[in-house]
Formats: structure tokens, sequence, C-alpha cells
């Protein structure tokens, strides 16, 4: 009896263990095809929707989760249904990472490969570089220009401008930090400069909290005036604090700044290129020939080394500098040594006013 039983018992697990082996098989084999499908089943239009023809443009919408991507791929060409791309999503484990953008897609791409791209965001990206100097003329003109941002503030003034960004300033010059700021296409130009004028302020509270107690500025908004001036009087970086010195100096010893771009700015963007004597004779609250101390608001958009500058001039008794004409600029303690270096450098070329 025990040797039948053994040997029945052996049987039943012999063709028991056959039995799952159809299922596996049928369970592999619906792995494979739904695989396939997902990457080889084209499901992006043949035809492009962009201007140079080479690709599929759809958008995804910020925080938007898998259904409502789901959706958004669907609306705008991609014919997958939502539940097919969500079982796609959650097959390939990507389902929590697919990144909002805006994306090129090849023609007749498979939706495995799209699902794939979104979850690494290789996504379009467009940039706008804010220059050290710029003014902010400049900088709205770029703004307004750019092709690929959604404008709001096209034709608001400075005071709603600054409403708008949370920002309470004498002007908006000078408020929006030099940068190169990538952002997506369709983005808003107030995210541009949101994101600008937070830099900016970052940067002002980071040199203010390296102020001397010596020095004459006194409030962070004076040090973005004062740092946009050295900003357009610095030809050569390596004469940046030197530059910054003569201006602290002059403020020490309430003698007029005496610097040309205080005044083309108070001339606006109608300034031609050539300032001229009258110019300087001119009344203006730009005018720092004609007024002690600092102008009412900056003059253009400080680097954070012409910020730097100001609150570590270098240790000098300087209070002239006047352009070589290479870039670099020849500084003086003197009247008399300075009207000899503008002899040298500037007289002999020009009769327009270059000298400081």
């Amino acid at each position: 009896m025990s040797g039948k039983f053994q040997r029945r018992t052996l049987f039943t697990k012999h063709t028991n263990g056959g039995a799952w082996k159809p299922y596996v098989f049928s369970l592999l084999g619906l792995i494979a095809f739904m695989y396939g499908v997902i990457f080889l089943w084209p499901v992006v239009p043949s035809l492009s929707n962009t201007p140079d023809g080479s690709s599929y443009k759809v958008k995804i919408a910020p925080q938007s989760g898998l259904s409502a991507i789901s959706k958004q791929l669907s609306d705008q060409g991609v014919s997958a249904n939502i539940v097919t791309v969500q079982i796609a999503a959650r097959s390939l484990f990507i389902a929590s990472k697919l990144k909002p953008g805006t994306y090129l897609f090849a023609p007749r791409a498979s939706l495995g490969n799209i699902l794939l791209q979104v979850s690494r965001g290789d996504r379009v990206r467009e940039s706008l570089a804010i220059i050290p100097g710029m003014t902010i003329w400049q900088l709205r003109s770029v703004i307004d220009k750019h092709p690929a941002l959604i404008h709001q503030t096209k034709g608001m003034s400075s005071k709603e401008l600054l409403q708008a960004i949370g920002l309470s300033y004498p002007g908006d010059e000078g408020l929006f930090y030099p940068d190169t700021y990538v952002f997506d296409p369709d983005d808003t130009d107030i995210s541009i400069y949101r994101r600008a004028s937070q830099a900016m302020q970052k940067q002002l509270t980071s040199a203010w909290e390296q102020k001397d107690a010596r020095s004459p500025i006194k409030s962070p908004y004076e040090l973005l005036i004062l740092g946009s001036i050295v900003e357009k009087e610095t030809g050569r970086s390596s004469d940046r604090a030197l530059v910054a010195a003569v201006f602290v100096n002059r403020l020490n010893l309430n003698m007029p700044l005496q610097t040309d771009p205080t005044v083309i700015y108070g001339i606006g963007p109608k300034f031609d290129g050539n300032l001229r004597k009258t110019d300087l004779r001119k009344d203006s609250p730009y005018n720092t020939y004609m007024h002690k101390g600092l102008p009412p608001t900056p003059i253009a958009m400080p680097s954070k080394e012409s910020l730097m500058a100001v609150m570590h001039p270098a240790k000098s008794d300087a209070v002239y500098f006047v352009a070589r004409g290479d870039g670099s600029s020849h500084f003086s303690k003197t009247l008399k040594e300075h009207e000899s270096a503008v002899d040298q450098f500037q007289r002999k070329r020009s009769a327009s006013p270059q000298s400081n």
C-alpha cells in the first residue's frame, strides 16, 4: 500500500507541475504582444504640425497627473485612447515620472517612445538673456519681442509692472538680475520679470550683508544705483573696484559724481550716441555734473561683480579717471594729474567729453 501511494503521489506531482506551463506561456505571450504594441504601433500623426515640418508638437500642462496627461495627448492628436496611455505608462513603471512641458515627437513615433521621452523631460526649452548694463527699456523691448512668451506686460507702465511682480520702488530700472533665463515655450513674460527680480533681490541682500560701516551707501537701493553706475563706467573688469573707489571717494568728499552715463540715461532712448557739451548743461535729476549725490534711480542692470565692487572698493585715493581708449582707465588723485591724463588719452583724439 505504501509503495502504491508513493507512486501515485509522485505521478500527481508530475502532472500538476506541467499544468501551469500553458498559462505561463500565454501570459508571456500577452506581455510580449502588449510591449510590441506599445513600442511598434505608431500613434503620432505622420504629418508635422511644426513650421519646419520635422516633428509633431505637443504641450503638457504643469501639474498634470497621468489621467490629465493622457487626455492632453489624445486631444492634441496622439492616436491612443486615455485608457491605453495609462496602461502603457504603468506597464513601463513611469506613470509618476511624466513631466510637463512642450515636446517635439518624431512623426509616427510609438506610444512607448513618446512616454519615455516625456518621463525623461526631453522637452523644448527657450532662453532669454539679460545682459549686464542693459537698461529697462532695452530689456522690455527684448521681452516684448520674444516669440515664445505669452505677453501679459506689454503696454504696462513701470508702476503697473512693479505691482504685478509685487515690488515697491521709485521705478523698474535696475531691478532685474543679468543672467540667462531658460523657460518653456508659452510661458508668461511676467514669470521672467519675477524670476529676474527675485534673483536681483537675492544678490542685493547678499552684497548688503557685507557692508562696511564707513561706506557712504545708506540702503540696498543706493547700492543698486551706484552698482549700475559702476557697471556702465567699467570698460575692463580688472578696473571695476577702482571705478567703484572713485565714486565712493567722491561721495565721501561731497563731490559731484560727474559721470556721463547718468546724463545719457537722463536723455533716454532718443540718445543718438553722441554726448554733447549742451547735454551736460541741461538740468536733469540724472545730470551728476549739476547735482551732487546719487541719481534718483539706477541707470542699468548691474552685475553681481559691480554690486560687490561697491561694497568692496579698491583701497585708493583716486577721485578721477579717464578712458585710455583700449577699454582700461587711468586713475588720478589730483585734478592736475587728471588733466594731464585727459590731454594724453582724450583731447588729442577727440573733443567730445569722455573724462570723469
